[in-house]
């Protein structure tokens, strides 16, 4: 297991090796290490060969990225990317996961897709051992359709769509530019985006001009706060539940339906209730302003809105894969929501197994290893090799340079911020707290404890500063979804240890540009005592 971040992880302190990386440079890294692979044993697909197309273009894709070149860039001697290259290529099965670290970086797109591109040249795709794919009960993937990339495009800064959503950075400027197709409305569920949002700031203020908002919530926090109406669901433990989302990513296929244990007050609604009435209120108040839907859709929709969520799990059950219904044959005593039942802690489908390439939703069934999206954007890759390592000065001498990279992290008990109002996971020591490398401490004579200003270009926040060598030099760390306290807001243990909100101090500007995903990893920032 050798782990790969700019701060050593709970996962890194069990690993066989732990190397820190600049921030933001994850891509770099991949990039050299399927260079030294291709260059030394070549691409091996394994089962998959015959069904893997782009292995040449990769090959020349990742050609200005040989190990000695990126080493200074990622902050890692080019003899251990080489050997971690060469152990993953000798190694009888091995996987390369890349998750929110990568994701969020400037080359988020790229780097993700790397990631797969060497498991998949070393033959560890779809193979025990490697990156493989569940046979869920409910295959939400194969009903989802294939999605799609950039079919149309923000108003206002023109960033792409995916799998019909926008990214969240371009929030705030739809709801504050005027113009044809103005956000005016909003409606947020279970969320607070003022604090998990890059400039929050900005979001906030943004919030406060819009025409209406309603918000499906059981907490006044730093976001619902800004709504016309709060309308609470059940939640937690009233609410019956089903995982559409895990079962799809877990490591058996596996099913589980858990009932809820307590009925809830009489009165209460279900979200999907919520949903259901808002939007046959919409129905009855548009006034014929837009085409009537077909008549099909119409009755689709009305049933969908009648049918509970429990009705429409059993009957995904019953007609997937292990279900009575499901296959070509009808098969008795399948998979439904009564055999789950029977079965409280779930059931065990097996394990996984091959499913490539009947698995593929590729219009030709075949690997693309070698998106031209993703092709193109290594030449911007490879101009970051050009760019000069310091980080100018910032305009105003307060903190100093923005010298230093700043990283988030999340706490076990927190949850992002929704657990930040339960009084029994909030004792302990204080965990908003930035973290820093004690050389970079020594420099500024900081020491652990100060309260120190942190500042980007968009704005500063004042934390408590613990200094400890768990983070690379020249990297600071804070936790994500801290903030609160603001006024307005009704959640009493949570303002009791407000703490600061990290996306205070990001950009919304600051982008991964084939994505249009925002940056929130790496961005620069100064520091001082306060």
């Amino acid at each position: 297991l050798i782990v790969v971040d700019p701060r050593r992880t709970e996962t890194a302190a069990v690993a066989d090796a732990h190397h820190f990386i600049v921030p933001g440079t994850d891509a770099l890294l991949l990039a050299a290490l399927i260079h030294r692979v291709l260059a030394t044993v070549g691409a091996k697909l394994g089962h998959l060969d015959g069904h893997v197309d782009g292995v040449a273009a990769l090959r020349a894709a990742v050609a200005p990225f040989p190990a000695e070149r990126v080493a200074a860039a990622v902050g890692i001697d080019a003899d251990a990317i080489v050997a971690m290259a060469d152990a993953f290529a000798a190694a009888k099965s091995a996987v390369c996961y890349a998750r929110l670290g990568v994701c969020i970086g400037p080359f988020g797109a790229v780097g993700v897709w790397l990631a797969h591109a060497l498991t998949t040249i070393t033959g560890n795709l779809d193979r025990a051992g490697g990156l493989m794919f569940t046979s869920p009960a409910i295959d939400t993937v194969a009903n989802s359709g294939r999605g799609g990339f950039a079919r149309w495009s923000s108003r206002v800064r023109g960033l792409p769509e995916f799998g019909a959503e926008l990214p969240v950075a371009v929030l705030a400027e739809e709801i504050e530019t005027p113009g044809a197709g103005q956000i005016r409305a909003l409606v947020t569920s279970a969320g607070n985006p003022v604090l998990s949002t890059p400039n929050g700031r900005r979001l906030e203020a943004a919030l406060a001009s819009l025409e209406f908002m309603v918000s499906i919530d059981i907490y006044l926090n730093e976001t619902t706060r800004h709504a016309n109406l709060i309308l609470p669901p059940k939640t937690g433990l009233e609410v019956p539940h089903y995982d559409l989302a895990f079962h799809a990513f877990a490591v058996r296929n596996t099913a589980r339906f858990a009932d809820p244990l307590f009925k809830g007050d009489a009165d209460a609604r279900f979200d999907w209730q919520i949903y259901a009435g808002l939007m046959d209120q919409i129905d009855r108040t548009r006034g014929g302003k837009r085409a009537p839907l077909p008549l099909t859709k119409r009755l689709s929709a009305a049933a969908k809105r009648k049918l509970c969520p429990t009705v429409q799990v059993d009957f995904a059950l019953r007609s997937g894969p292990y279900g009575s219904l499901g296959g070509k044959l009808l098969r008795p005593g399948g998979l439904s929501v009564a055999a789950l039942r029977r079965a409280p802690h779930g059931v065990d489908l097996g394990a996984l197994e091959p499913r490539l390439p009947e698995r593929l939703f590729t219009h030709d069934r075949r690997v693309a290893l070698a998106p031209t999206c993703l092709l193109n954007d290594m030449v911007r890759l490879e101009a970051t090799l050009s760019e000069p390592r310091d980080v100018p000065p910032s305009d105003d001498g307060a903190v100093g340079a923005f010298d230093l990279r700043l990283i988030g992290r999340r706490g076990l008990a927190d949850n992002n911020s929704w657990m930040h109002n339960a009084k029994s996971l909030m004792g302990g020591r204080p965990r908003c707290t930035l973290l820093m490398h004690p050389d970079d401490a020594t420099r500024r004579d900081l020491h652990d404890g100060d309260v120190v200003t942190l500042r980007s270009t968009v704005g500063a926040i004042e934390v408590p500063l613990h200094v400890t060598d768990s983070v690379m030099v020249g990297v600071v760390s804070l936790p994500h979804g801290w903030g609160h306290g603001r006024p307005g807001t009704r959640m009493q243990v949570a303002a009791a240890h407000a703490g600061a909100s990290i996306n205070d101090v990001t950009d919304d500007a600051r982008l991964d540009e084939l994505s249009g995903n925002a940056a929130l990893s790496g961005v620069a920032v100064g520091v001082a005592r306060v």
